[in-house]
């Protein structure tokens, strides 16, 4: 079985996915999923995402801006690709419980970034640069 981790939010939705994956392998045999925050967006919305993507986000998640905008970050202007964990939930009955709407939630709240667990060993995100190691 192969998990293709993407993007989730906080740690526990990918180790829980990661324990059904090994529980029901035997039973399942080769499977590919994506493992990821459930997408808000269909398909339909993809040729948007790609004009227009914070009109997109507002129409499912409005105020977004404005919680984003305390923090001083501003929506990408485009999202090439969108990941879609629809096999993982179906096939692995994998619940992811938290996505973007939770993290606005929290975040709309004052609310940690980070999840606790990346706050306790620390966290390097991928998509900044860092001194070599």
């Amino acid at each position: 079985m192969v998990l293709r981790t993407s993007r989730f939010f906080p740690e526990e939705d990918v180790v829980s996915a990661h324990v059904l994956a090994m529980s029901r392998a035997p039973e399942l045999g080769f499977l590919r999923c994506i493992v990821s925050a459930t997408t808000p967006f269909s398909r339909e919305e993809c040729a948007e995402l790609l004009v227009d993507a914070p009109a997109v986000l507002a129409a499912h998640h409005p105020g977004y801006e404005a919680i984003c905008q305390r923090r001083g970050w501003r929506m990408f202007s485009t999202l090439g690709r969108v990941y879609v964990n629809s096999r993982a939930r179906e096939q692995l009955g994998w619940q992811p419980r938290h996505d973007f709407a939770s993290v606005l939630r929290s975040l709309g709240a004052d609310g940690p970034v980070l999840s606790s667990m990346a706050r306790a060993i620390g966290s390097r995100g991928y998509h900044r640069s860092s001194p070599a190691s």
